[in-house]
């Protein structure tokens, strides 16, 4: 999975990606510090993985990851190339969801490259930008889809609900609120390359007296809760400063803090939470001596389909799958001879749906 963090320049993205991910990314009081795109490996915290890691005292531990890439800084006129807006499209286009960092506090000691702290206008700023660029691959496909509905009336649908779209973004409006009414429309939005039909997470970044005192109490993060809510898109309240303190302390100091500021995760664990919840995204878990691993997956994947995020011989030559419920693997005291004994290994063919924190083992052969 891989996430872009996005938003104007000063509004603390480079801060938050440099607590999150512990990269180093350079961060400074002023526009376009950021120009190459930064990359930053995080492990998606499972306590289910940890505690399969005590069980079997594997040879490797690997949980899932996600990549988060700090993107330039935006300013109007990025569509057109202003600033850094060609790399910051191009770099965007790469990701599978947003992290679009907003400023939600009030400082005389960082300049907003708008002079004032305005988040609907600042998140208006980047979504215009984003929507420009969508309305000339929108339109660009519209005239395809019209040229081809002369030999093939099959094509009406595709082109009335193009004309649709297309009137929507003119409106200013991303393509991710739009109205759909079947699944030939989400199959067309996803090949598109729209990049304003991509998931987004408004992370509002507060003071550490907002965000420890009272969060609905700060009035921006009422403004863009209110226009998540509009877009269909997912909303994190966070203080990039306390996360800068809480990723220089170790595990039990880290927890210790938490505990003192009230609060039972990180911004980055609830981060991730929100991105697997709006990506739709669930884990299975393979354990063994030699590995226990993590393996994310779409929710709604049938068993070949996730054999096959181990290797893709696994999914042509599947034969079955070998699952338990990690609920179930703890209630039999961690033992799976315990188990196999009570019958909570099922065995799932080719129609399983896999559920999150199924423990598996594949049988294939090719």
């Amino acid at each position: 999975m891989k996430l872009g963090m996005v938003g104007l320049p000063n509004v603390g993205k480079s801060t938050l990606f440099n607590a999150i991910t512990n990269a180093g990314a350079q961060s400074a009081n002023y526009p376009f510090c950021t120009i190459e795109p930064n990359v930053g490996m995080v492990s998606v915290p499972d306590e289910r993985l940890e505690a399969l890691a005590r069980v079997y005292e594997p040879d490797k531990f690997t949980p899932a990851v996600i990549e988060f890439v700090d993107i330039a800084g935006l300013v109007k006129g990025a569509s057109k190339g202003e600033g850094l807006g060609n790399k910051f499209l191009a770099n965007i286009r790469e990701v599978d969801a947003i992290v679009h960092v907003v400023r939600c506090f009030e400082s005389d000691d960082i300049i907003h490259v708008e002079g004032s702290v305005d988040p609907a206008r600042d998140i208006e700023t980047i979504n215009i930008e984003l929507i420009l660029s969508d309305i000339e691959i929108a339109g660009r496909r519209l005239d395809r889809a019209k040229k081809a509905l002369k030999g093939d009336k099959s094509l009406q649908g595709e082109v009335d609900f193009l004309q649709r779209l297309l009137e929507h973004l003119e409106k200013g409006l991303p393509a991710r609120s739009v109205m759909i009414d079947d699944e030939k429309q989400i199959e067309i939005l996803e090949t598109t390359a729209l990049l304003s039909y991509k998931p987004v997470i408004y992370a509002c970044n507060m003071s550490e007296d907002d965000f420890t005192g009272g969060i609905d109490e700060n009035n921006h993060y009422a403004t863009v809760k209110a226009i998540a809510e509009r877009e269909n898109a997912e909303i994190l309240p966070i203080c990039a400063a306390l996360e800068a303190e809480i990723a220089g302390l170790d595990d039990d100091e880290k927890q210790l803090f938490l505990e003192e500021l009230g609060l039972s995760r990180s911004g980055l664990d609830r981060m991730i939470q929100k991105c697997y919840s709006l990506l739709g995204l669930i884990s299975y878990l393979t354990t063994g001596k030699p590995e226990v691993r993590a393996w994310t997956i779409k929710n709604g994947t049938k068993a070949p389909g996730a054999a096959g995020k181990i290797h893709t011989d696994f999914e042509r030559g599947f034969i079955r799958a070998e699952v338990i419920s990690f609920d179930d693997f703890v209630a039999c005291g961690s033992n799976m001879v315990t188990a196999k004994e009570k019958g909570l290994v099922r065995s799932e063919g080719k129609e399983y749906v896999m559920q999150d924190g199924d423990i598996v083992l594949f049988r294939f052969n090719v």
